[in-house]
């Protein structure tokens, strides 16, 4: 199982899969946006997202778990 985390403080603003997706090393999963800028979050590992902690539009912090692949 593989919890994919943020690697910054900043707002969610699109998530890129669902509840039961298969996802593969590097696929784009969401897309969080700080100062103005859109930075791309990739899987880390492949498997199936099992959960998706976050919500659209939902502010985060560093080290935060967005979502869990296994």
């Amino acid at each position: 199982m593989a919890n994919l985390v943020s690697p910054m403080a900043g707002n969610v603003w699109k998530i890129n899969v669902a509840v039961g997706d298969v996802v593969e090393m590097d696929d784009e999963i969401i897309i969080l946006e700080a100062l103005k800028m859109e930075t791309p979050i990739y899987a880390v590992d492949a498997g199936k997202v099992v959960k998706i902690e976050v919500k659209q539009g939902e502010s985060v912090s560093e080290d935060q778990v967005l979502v869990v692949i296994e």
